[in-house]
């Protein structure tokens, strides 16, 4: 956690942004995986956290929008409960820990909302339990408040320094678990055993992995949480993974290397390809320029090295604005990162990464682009161009003609079997341009 201050502050800011009413920030309880004492590791919600700090269940938060005020809200631990967890703070100790006044019971809190029902501001929920507990206290037909959302997504958007120095460290020990499998994959071994080790330096570390670890020798299949394979020899490992603090910010990496040799020429002129274009993408970034602007630059820069390598034809900007090289990128160059790996979805993918005078592309590749406004100075994103061979979508494009003036079908043959190759930073932008996190 931070200090007490840190979190009044926040909440302080908060509560300026609403004329009046509560703001409800309800934290996450226990999920059980198959009974109710056997549970999934605990995660708290991230808004709760941002504005309580602390990853514990079965607590809620008020703000009173008029006057500032903030209240923690929960029940404290029966006799019982010690003997199977130890001795645990007080709710009061805790709301003093972040700078907050004790409520009530959490009865006392259910109380509360359904006496001030129309009166609550509260954030889109995504569990099912949560919006159960929402209809039941504030009405069937309560509706997320839409300024409450707003307000959270601009305050949480900005990274303080101090933010900044956690997400540094948050960056470090996942450069460790990419350093750690790229010299431990061999070939024989499950891709399992490199995820394995992954994802104990992250609990080493104190914390967890930031999302589920893609460890795959199938580059081209986006989100491959499948850890089966045994690795060959020359294989492309692509291992996208990031640890996360025990303050919660994340990491968010990936690396792509070959098995057990070196990479052959076919594989390093794609890897080259994809790392110059991580490079220069990183080189546009600065306070005002869209992030949509360096996407579009990125599908010129693969478009020219995949010309240059017999793979597609014509007018490199030609193809890019006509969505061409989407079939080798279909996803976007990049997102926000912070408290959560994509930061701050949860109230709204284009809400975060759009604006008035910036909306979503509804072209194929660029569409899955999550962040296209302009950047300030504060936020935290992530860079990560990769190149992959989808056959299923090579033969739907060369089926249909989809793009035929620009892409070499027959040459792609001989890469059916190639996989893909993801290259990924996070990067903090700066007054004067960005900063590469990490060593």
């Amino acid at each position: 956690m931070f200090s007490a201050a840190t979190y009044t502050e926040r909440r302080r800011q908060l509560a300026s942004a609403l004329p009046s009413g509560l703001i409800f920030l309800p934290g996450n309880g226990e999920a059980p995986m198959n009974y109710t004492d056997n549970v999934y590791p605990f995660r708290q919600d991230s808004n709760f956290r941002y504005f309580a700090g602390h990853n514990l269940p079965d607590l809620a938060l008020t703000i009173d929008a008029g006057t500032g005020a903030s209240r923690l809200w929960g029940n404290d631990i029966s006799l019982d409960h010690v003997v199977w967890m130890g001795e645990q703070p007080s709710v009061a100790d805790l709301a003093a820990d972040c700078g907050a006044e004790r409520g009530g019971t959490l009865d006392e809190l259910s109380a509360l909302l359904k006496k001030h029902a129309t009166e609550v501001h509260f954030l889109p929920p995504y569990r099912a339990d949560r919006k159960l507990y929402l209809a039941e206290h504030l009405g069937a037909a309560a509706g997320a408040s839409e300024a409450l959302v707003r307000a959270v997504i601009a305050q949480r958007s900005v990274k303080s320094s101090a933010e900044l120095d956690e997400m540094e460290l948050a960056v470090t020990t996942s450069l460790r678990m990419h350093a750690a499998a790229e010299a431990h994959a061999a070939p024989g071994q499950l891709e399992a055993e490199v995820a394995g080790l992954i994802e104990g330096i992250a609990i080493s570390a104190g914390g967890r992995l930031s999302y589920p670890a893609i460890v795959t020798r199938n580059g081209h299949v986006l989100h491959n949480h499948y850890h089966g394979n045994v690795l060959r020899p020359g294989d492309l490992l692509l291992i996208d993974a990031g640890a996360e603090t025990p303050s919660g910010y994340a990491g968010d990496l990936t690396r792509t290397f070959a098995v057990g040799k070196p990479m052959t020429e076919q594989q390093r002129e794609i890897y080259d390809l994809v790392h110059a274009t991580r490079i220069a993408s990183i080189a546009a970034l600065r306070p005002g320029i869209t992030y949509r602007a360096v996407h579009d630059a990125a599908g010129r820069q693969i478009a020219a090295g995949l010309k240059d390598l017999g793979l597609m034809q014509g007018d490199p900007a030609e193809a890019a604005a006509a969505g061409a090289h989407a079939l080798f990128m279909p996803h976007g160059l990049g997102h926000m990162i912070g408290l959560d790996v994509h930061d701050i979805e949860d109230l709204g993918e284009d809400l975060v990464g759009y604006d008035e005078n910036h909306r979503r592309s509804t072209q194929f590749g660029t569409r899955s682009l999550r962040l296209g406004k302009e950047l300030r100075e504060g936020y935290v994103l992530t860079v990560e161009p990769g190149i992959y061979f989808i056959p299923a979508l090579i033969d739907r494009w060369r089926a249909e003609g989809t793009c035929a003036a620009f892409i070499n079908f027959a040459a792609l043959e001989a890469y059916r079997d190639f996989g893909g190759i993801r290259l990924e930073d996070n990067v903090a932008i700066t007054e004067q341009g960005h900063r590469v996190l990490g060593a």
